[in-house]
């Protein structure tokens, strides 16, 4: 590649030199030095005489044309002659990728002269920014983020400490609190992962995983990304003792989903039940050949000294977090709307270089963390510090119990410009799934809490959103949105996502006869009142209007009479082994009967509920009825080896039932009568 200068003066020894690194050995002070973009410059030196030449110089040059500004000098890719860029071309020598002279030229008629792609161009005026989307050219100061918040008032943090038992579904599920503050697990007992040995050490994750395997390593000082380092050449730098390591650099984005590791990691177990990933992303387009969200494992090591910027994890996924040794602090600002505004107007900005974002927000939190702690840190939360070099396994993972901030933060990074490589890997694709996936569940009577269903409107929202940019978008938005469409499970997007917008409104109690993007003021009641400013009437069910509702993609369907019958409740009890990790949820959500296991000496007690809806409304034909049945079991296994009376064959389950965390099993079972069985919409229509 062509190598290029700019200098001052000239000196004697530069037409000749082989190479810009053999110029730069000598104790001369106006050798090359590197530059970001690969060229070469020097510093005028007074004491030099102005008076060289390069083998293109012209015996008549004027002296104006030999002082003229900074001088530029290009290099032969072929004899590595130094010219004069006014002796030998025209035009712009940046833009030049191999040069050779015109006797090299000769010599060889398959040398030519190239120029630089534009994308490579533009890419090497900068340093590459970091995933915060730091820019390069501030103070290169390692010590700069600690300077900074000296004097700073830091509140001690009133987080959780939860042991690993704990931290389970039915928590989350019940704590309205849950997953909306950072909590610290002492001990990983209980939690349900598993974990390479804690005294593991940099040399052998480098020898597990493979010493050639490329690794992005970030200069503290500038918080930029480093090129062309291996996991070989940072074990050698961790080796290094701390006084003797050239600079405080640290490695945050080392992925191993599909490596040797890998096997040794298991994530918490509230981790994997709740990660979209794992819940709605199809098992057969994932793993190796597949692309998909590689997101979930993550080896971070930390040298001593070393911090990240304030930054929120990319699309605000939450994060799960073990240090296997060593320490971490960490500082956390809350995701409130206040605080996540002064972010993004800090974020991306020269305000990074001089100031500190804890000055912009309410209060900054801060946490000490040893080895064997394990954190979970939820949506949102702005955090950044490493007293000792450190080795932590964590792993990124977004759920439906805070969508919204979720979204909020992509639009942070879009706004700010964070590039595409730094954001979460196919987002879009991942929340077409998730919507699919709740609205067959919708549709199929599953119960959900009013947070997650909160969650899911939120998601909703987005999906119509990314409808009517296929729908009505410029032609770059219509197919960057179109792209990530799963073909293989939504066929029409836009009626898709607004069924499933009109279905989780409908399931919170809600109606909205329109497109309208904000949010409701006030649930729906039997009782029609009057809305106040601002707000839609609400109607009541027994209303005429009810049926001149306008649905875009739908039409409720109207039923003349529904009746709900009364709850039949009865309780049996089973011989059946209690459920372990190895037997997994297959068995349960097979949709067969389970009997008496012979080989079982537990006994399990089922309470069943039955829930019956009948439906019935006039058609052209005739008469249409849909009778909705909905059996639930709870599962409470009793104490080892206590006797248990057989169940009657006439009143067996009719169906098995997925058991939740705490092995208590539900399941929901439709039987529809009347012609037709269409089933579409059962009790949003009735009235």
């Amino acid at each position: 590649m062509a190598r290029a200068r700019r200098r001052s003066g000239r000196s004697s020894n530069i037409a000749n030199a082989g190479s810009p690194e053999e110029a730069a050995d000598g104790a001369s002070p106006a050798s090359p030095t590197p530059t970001e973009n690969g060229a070469h410059s020097a510093q005028p030196d007074p004491s030099r005489q102005d008076d060289e030449k390069c083998p293109a110089c012209a015996d008549d040059q004027t002296q104006e044309e030999k002082d003229a500004g900074q001088e530029s000098w290009v290099r032969c890719d072929a004899c590595r002659t130094w010219f004069h860029w006014r002796c030998v071309g025209k035009g712009d020598l940046e833009v030049i990728d191999k040069w050779y002279c015109r006797p090299c030229l000769d010599a060889d008629t398959k040398r030519v002269i190239t120029m630089k792609p534009p994308a490579r161009k533009s890419s090497r005026k900068k340093t590459q920014r970091d995933y915060a989307g730091l820019h390069a050219g501030q103070e290169a100061d390692p010590g700069r983020w600690l300077r900074m918040m000296q004097g700073k008032e830091i509140k001690p943090h009133s987080f959780k400490h939860m042991k690993g038992s704990e931290v389970t579904l039915e928590w989350l599920e019940h704590d309205d609190t849950a997953l909306t503050e950072p909590i610290i697990i002492d001990s990983a007992e209980g939690l349900g992962m598993k974990m390479p040995p804690s005294d593991i050490t940099v040399d052998e994750i480098a020898e597990i995983i493979g010493e050639d395997t490329p690794v992005e390593v970030i200069d503290v000082s500038t918080q930029s990304n480093l090129p062309g380092w291996t996991l070989e050449k940072w074990a050698e730098y961790v080796d290094t003792e701390p006084e003797k390591r050239d600079k405080i650099r640290n490695v945050i984005s080392l992925e191993i989903s599909g490596t040797s590791l890998a096997d040794k990691i298991l994530p918490p177990r509230l981790v994997r039940e709740v990660d979209w990933v794992e819940k709605f992303w199809p098992i057969t387009k994932k793993g190796r050949g597949h692309s998909y969200p590689k997101v979930q494992l993550y080896c971070l090591m930390g040298v001593e000294k070393a911090w990240t910027d304030w930054h929120i994890d990319f699309a605000g996924s939450s994060v799960y977090y073990h240090i296997l040794h060593g320490e971490k602090v960490f500082y956390f600002i809350r995701p409130t709307p206040s605080n996540l505004a002064a972010y993004e107007r800090w974020s991306g900005t020269e305000m990074q270089n001089h100031s500190w974002l804890g000055d912009m927000v309410d209060d900054v939190y801060k946490v000490e963390l040893q080895g064997g702690n394990t954190m979970i840190i939820p949506t949102g939360w702005i955090h950044a510090y490493t007293p000792r070099d450190t080795v932590v396994i964590g792993g990124n993972f977004l759920h439906s119990y805070n969508v919204a901030t979720q979204l909020r933060v992509r639009e942070i990074e879009i706004s700010t410009h964070v590039p595409k490589k730094f954001r979460y890997p196919f987002f879009s694709r991942l929340c077409w799934y998730t919507g699919e996936k709740y609205l067959r569940d919708l549709k199929a009577k599953e119960e959900f809490s009013p947070r997650v269903l909160e969650s899911v409107e939120a998601l909703a929202e987005f999906l119509v959103s990314e409808a009517r940019a296929i729908e009505r978008g410029t032609e770059q938005a219509r197919r960057e949105a179109k792209e990530q469409v799963p073909s293989d499970r939504v066929k029409d997007p836009a009626a898709m996502a607004r069924e499933l917008r009109w279905r989780v409104k409908f399931a919170t109690g809600y109606t909205s006869d329109d497109e309208s993007s904000h949010r409701r003021k006030g649930k729906t009641t039997a009782i029609s009142s009057v809305a106040s400013v601002g707000e839609k009437r609400k109607r009541s069910v027994d209303e005429d209007e009810e049926k001149h509702l306008l649905f875009k993609n739908f039409k409720p369907r109207i039923w003349d009479k529904v009746t709900v019958l009364p709850t039949e409740e009865e309780s049996r009890t089973l011989k059946r082994k209690k459920m372990d990790d190895s037997e997994g949820l297959d068995v349960w959500a097979a949709g067969t009967d389970l009997e008496d296991d012979p080989d079982a000496d537990e006994g399990v007690t089922v309470k069943r509920r039955k829930n019956m809806v009948v439906k019935v409304r006039r058609t052209a034909k005739g008469l249409e009825r849909q009778r909705i049945e909905r059996i639930t079991e709870d599962w409470v296994w009793d104490e080892p080896k206590q006797p248990v009376p057989s169940i009657s064959p006439h009143a067996s389950p009719s169906s098995t039932p997925p058991p939740s965390v705490n092995l208590n099993g539900k399941r929901d079972s439709e039987k529809d009568e009347g012609e037709p069985p269409t089933v579409a919409m059962e009790i949003e229509g009735a009235r």
